[in-house]
Formats: structure tokens, sequence, C-alpha cells
């Protein structure tokens, strides 16, 4: 076995253990996926695997993709998540009737900012723009921690070893199985059929990986990627979700766990691997 095959192992193991105390304790909690700060922490996890791996294998840790050069990158992670979000949302709305529920979204939402008899201009001016620009920085919080795993740590040698096709699904099937013990049994997901939110969700995190591996190697950073997660997490979690009523077949249309982001983030997985063409090699030290 290689130095570079050992790392690899090392990392993937060194996550799923660290994974299984945050996993164990929501998947007993009543709380579910939302017990209090253990998502936070099980969010870290794949950032500790990569520093305890780095330091086993005397890895200096400045090579994960620190640099927030050139910012464009660091952008287009914020906006990329919009453009295969915003379709599947507005498509459902459309297409299942009473699914938008943007009245009672606002009323909730004003009512945090004191503005109740204002509800939907308070919402429209206020917590919208501070969802989609404050509020990223506590989803940025906890993405990072991914990302330093996943793509600062993982993808470089994952690429480095399979090149960037068989890297990226790699990449894309280790994270998705990361996320089975809390569908399966941690409260996450939409709560429709299981094999059908695996199914999907598993296709939209693997095409979603060639998104990642693109930003990533060609800005040679991780901010990009922590940037796409934040924004993917912020605007679905926290925006169109709650916009979103439970009608018809809407959920198996919706969320994470539903086909349209299959659709889009697949369209989204062609255009940029049909790019691969511009990244420069994986620098791993």
């Amino acid at each position: 076995m290689t130095r570079l095959t050992r790392e690899i192992v090392t990392f993937i193991v060194l996550a799923f253990v660290f994974s299984l105390v945050p996993e164990t304790i929501m998947a007993f909690s009543t709380a579910g996926i939302g017990a209090g700060s253990t998502v936070l922490i099980l969010m870290w996890c794949p950032a500790l695997a990569a520093f305890a791996t780095s330091y086993l294998f005397k890895i200096d840790i400045a090579t994960l993709g620190w640099s927030w050069r050139p910012l464009k990158y660091e952008w287009l992670g914020y906006i990329v998540p919009l453009l295969y979000v915003l379709p599947v949302y507005i498509v459902a709305w459309l297409l299942i009737k009473d699914s938008f529920t943007y009245d009672a979204f606002a009323k909730t939402k004003a009512a945090l900012w004191g503005y109740s008899a204002w509800p939907n201009l308070a919402t429209l001016l206020l917590s919208i723009p501070g969802l989609a620009t404050v509020g990223m920085l506590e989803s940025l919080t906890a993405a990072l921690g991914e990302e330093i795993g996943w793509r600062g740590f993982l993808l470089p040698r994952l690429t480095t070893r399979f090149g960037f096709t068989l890297g990226c699904l790699a990449s894309g099937a280790i994270w998705a199985l990361w996320h089975y013990p809390l569908i399966i049994g941690g409260g996450y997901g939409a709560g429709t059929d299981k094999i059908y939110e695996l199914v999907c969700f598993t296709a939209m995190i693997v095409a979603s990986s060639f998104v990642f591996g693109w930003l990533r190697l060609k800005s040679q950073s991780l901010w990009p990627c922590a940037m796409l997660h934040a924004s993917h997490n912020q605007f679905i979690q926290d925006i169109f979700d709650p916009m979103t009523a439970q009608k018809g077949h809407v959920l198996y249309v919706t969320t994470e766990f539903g086909i349209g982001l299959v659709v889009t983030t697949a369209i989204a997985a062609i255009w940029f691997w049909r790019r691969r063409g511009e990244l420069p090699a994986p620098v791993l030290a």
C-alpha cells in the first residue's frame, strides 16, 4: 500500500470513527438532527480527521488550501447553489397547487424581527437579506468543518490517485455514505420513503461533488467549497424549504431528498466536468 493510499484510508476511517459519537447522540435524541450543537460537532469531525491524519503522516496543514485568492471563486461558490436550487422550487411551486407558502414563512420571520404588522415587507427587506448574508456566517462556520476534511484533505488525494472523474465520484460516494446514519436513524430527511431519500440524496451529493471538485482544484483553495456548502445549506434549509408547504408530492421533488436537485445538480456536474481540462494538478505538499 502506497503512502498516498494509507493517507486516504486513514482519513476515511478516522472521519467515520470520530463521527460515531455525535451520530449516536442524534440517533437517541428526541430532537433528532436539530439536537443542539451536536450537528456542529458532527460537521467538524472531517476536519478533526484531516488534522489527525496530517499529524500522523507529518503533513503540513498549510497544504489543505487556506488561500482566499482569487475571491471570484468564493463568489462563484455562493452563487452556484442558487442556480441549481431556485429552478427546482419555482417549478414545484408552479406545478403543485398551494405548495408556495410565502405568507406563512413571512409571518414567522417578521415576528422574529418584531415587525408582525408588516410580515411580507419585513421578510422581503430584512429576513431574507439577513439570512442570505449575515446568516451565511453561521452556515459557513459549520460547513468549513466538513470542507477542511472532504475537499481540503481528501479530494486532492483522490484526484491525484484516480484522476478528476473517478476522484470526484469516490469523494461523493464517501461523503454520501457518511450521511447515511443521519438519514436512516438520525432524523435527517424529508419524511418520505427512506430508500427514495437515500437514492436521491446520494445522486445529488455525487453530482455536486464535481462542482466542489472543480472549485477546489481550480482555485487551489477550500474556501470556495466552504462557501458553496454554506450557500447550499442556507438557501435550501432556511429559505426555500420553509417557503414550501407539504402539499401533494412536493417533498418528492424538493428538499435535498427529492428528484429536483438530482436533475439540476447533474446538469451542473456535466457543465463543470466538461471544463476539467482547465484544472491544474492538485497540490499535496
